[in-house]
């Protein structure tokens, strides 16, 4: 199994981190792994954009220049995204900000309201785990199982009394697809 994937939306939305804890946990799994983040020069609202490679086997190559599979959190991110994503992909789109249709038909195309989930669990911040559950489950390149434990190890101590709250967020993901 191999799996490409593009984070996409804008500064803020914890496309970076997802991308980073997308990997550890997949690290955690045995699986190889490969980080690219891109973001634009501004502290909030610019351009983020994380691609990985989850895989059982050696990566050949670290880029991502055909995803699997893309995460649009943001409008903006919707026609670079669905451009660029293999012939039949997956496009998981957060439909609490993105209201567009992507105008290619023969994407696999799947929306959550990531922001909305998020924030009934109590913090919009989350929507980016939200998003996390809904990938891993969609895409089978991660386990949620030990996703408490695994969080444990990546965030500092002084992060640890968060876990919970992203915990649901993951498992809401995952159950809303």
């Amino acid at each position: 199994m191999t799996e490409k994937s593009l984070f996409a939306g804008f500064g803020g939305q914890g496309i970076i981190s997802l991308g980073q804890i997308w990997v550890y946990c997949a690290m955690k799994e045995g699986k190889n792994v490969t980080f690219f983040p891109f973001y634009g020069a501004e502290k909030r609202g610019g351009i983020a954009r994380a691609s990985v490679i989850v895989s059982d086997g050696e990566i050949a190559n670290p880029l991502v220049t055909k995803p699997d599979s893309v995460l649009v959190m943001n409008s903006d991110s919707l026609p670079v995204c669905e451009g660029i994503l293999k012939d039949g992909g997956l496009l998981l789109i957060n439909s609490t900000l993105v209201k567009e249709e992507p105008g290619r038909k023969d994407l696999r195309v799947v929306k959550v309201g990531a922001q909305e989930i998020a924030e009934k669990i109590g913090n919009g911040k989350i929507a980016n785990m939200v998003a996390l559950g809904a990938m891993a489950k969609l895409t089978g390149a991660l386990s949620i199982g030990e996703i408490e434990g695994i969080l444990k190890k990546f965030f500092s101590e002084d992060k640890h009394k968060f876990i919970p709250m992203n915990v649901e967020a993951i498992k809401a993901g995952y159950e809303a697809v």
